[in-house]
């Protein structure tokens, strides 16, 4: 009997992404063979997000489409997980009958038994606990890339914003011990990850469950000490919790990259009240101003909600003041949809379609002008570059490459002569900039070859780059989009 196959269909945030690489690596664990594209699996996985207004009708509607399919191929399963799993529990069984199991967040190592006693009972299995089972960090991982990786380092979160209903589909946050988080990097280094992205719903609370306010600099210095360890980013921090110690650590710890994603939100202080958020627009421009003050380089990014109930035009122009003084390198931007179960989805003063859509494209034009003026700043440097696989849509057509500069700035690059891998890293001089990206017209003055190079060639068995995985953002199951401004996903802080 041939091995059963498996899909996993991720939606959402970044959590989501790093639980789909465990879910793969559980699947395969336990005997199952990932299906090949085009093929109809034996075994399709939705792991849910639950943070946009519609995800249960997306989700039914790609059930929907699946139940003839199962119809026609006894022992197929279904199985749903996730945030939207956690949330609707039962409701999941009984508006989709064909689905064969339900788990939540917190036991996303139980999907093998369950599908098997599904099976074995031919039954639906439903199974969502309340509180952590096994941190995630430890089940088996079928990461996607060779060279970055997501790695962990709490789950949940404590805050209680009004937009949000992360906290009670996640949990309270629990963090991991810093030995486990250094010892799981060093063997990621050892497999051949020279970058990766320290992961939490919170990251920079890291410590507030063992009672040190300075863990998570701790950490970020700690990573500097690992050998072959080539870049180090975190996502997503906290306003509240960015402190003087997180920011030294950055400037002083030569692999922590000068980036930063410090989701603002708004810029006015009574839709920041409303939203129960812990900061000011003093506080945050005055982090602005510090990270500035100690690396000049670093490029910020932010998430901001326009329309969120009682936003004035007033409160919109204070969110416009806030870019225009912080000076972005991009910004996640969201039209503010009800979240069902938050309390912001019941406040008075929902604003009408029309004006957050109107204010939404004013502050899309802002923040395109100013990307574009920051990134034309990158004109004549030079730029260390680490080759991705998948970033670039045009790269087989333009003959050329794509990566990450340290700053996490995305650059096209021609392709040299000689051969070069994902994974390895590309010098090359910026002669273009556009809002997004950034292009070097001459190919690379020096190629950098790596071990995070190494393997993919030995995956891959081919030295020239294919569509595939997106830096720092493994892709599980069915393709996800690039990230671009006008995007959804979590981005809960």
């Amino acid at each position: 009997m041939s091995a059963r196959s498996y899909e996993v269909r991720t939606y959402g945030c970044q959590m989501n992404v790093h639980d789909s690489e465990r879910l793969s690596g559980l699947l395969e664990d336990a005997g199952y063979v990932r299906a090949g594209a085009g093929e109809e699996a034996d075994v399709v996985v939705f792991n849910t997000c639950a943070v946009r207004e519609n995800a249960d009708n997306r989700l039914y509607g790609n059930l929907g489409h699946l139940a003839p399919k199962k119809a026609r191929r006894p022992g197929m399963q279904i199985a749903v997980g996730g945030c939207l799993a956690q949330k609707d529990r039962d409701t999941i069984v009984a508006k989709a009958p064909w689905v064969d199991v339900v788990f939540g967040t917190h036991n996303i190592g139980s999907l093998p038994v369950l599908l098997e006693r599904a099976r074995v009972r031919e039954e639906a299995q439903v199974e969502i606990l309340e509180s952590l089972d096994v941190f995630p960090s430890t089940l088996p991982t079928r990461r996607e890339s060779a060279y970055a990786a997501w790695v962990s380092i709490s789950v949940g979160c404590n805050n209680t914003c009004t937009f949000c209903i992360v906290p009670a589909l996640r949990g309270k946050e629990k963090d991991r011990r810093p030995g486990d988080v250094l010892a799981e990097i060093e063997a990621l280094v050892g497999e051949g990850v020279i970058e990766v992205t320290l992961l939490g719903q919170n990251v920079n609370a890291y410590g507030s469950d063992m009672g040190d306010r300075e863990a998570f600099s701790k950490l970020l210095r700690a990573c500097g000490e690992i050998k072959g360890l080539e870049r180090v980013r975190f996502t997503s921090p906290h306003p509240r919790d960015f402190t003087d110690d997180v920011i030294a650590a950055m400037a002083e710890t030569p692999n922590v990259m000068h980036q930063l994603h410090m989701p603002l939100q708004s810029g006015s202080d009574d839709v920041l009240r409303a939203m129960r958020r812990s900061y000011r627009q003093d506080r945050y421009l005055g982090i602005i101003e510090r990270v500035r003050e100690a690396m000049p380089d670093a490029a910020i990014s932010t998430d901001i909600i326009v329309g969120f109930p009682g936003e004035t035009d007033a409160d919109f122009e204070q969110t416009l003041h806030v870019v225009r003084e912080a000076r972005f390198a991009n910004a996640f931007t969201f039209q503010y949809s009800k979240r069902p179960g938050t309390p912001a989805a019941t406040m008075d003063g929902q604003i009408p379609k029309a004006v957050v859509q109107e204010r939404y494209e004013r502050l899309v034009a802002l923040q395109d002008e100013i990307s574009w003026d920051e990134n034309k700043k990158q004109i004549g440097r030079t730029l260390e570059v680490l080759v991705a696989e998948g970033e670039g849509r045009k790269d087989e057509a333009t003959a050329r490459l794509s990566g990450r500069a340290p700053d996490n700035r995305l650059v096209h690059f021609r392709r040299p002569a000689d051969e070069i891998r994902p994974g390895d890293v590309a010098t090359v001089a910026i002669t273009y900039a556009a809002p997004h990206h950034l292009l070097a017209e001459a190919p690379p003055t020096a190629v950098r070859r790596t071990p995070a190079g190494d393997v993919w060639a030995k995956r891959n068995n081919a030295p020239a780059a294919t569509p595939g995985v997106l830096l720092g953002m493994p892709k599980v199951g069915a393709p996800a989009p690039e990230p671009t401004p006008a995007t959804g996903g979590c981005h809960a802080n």
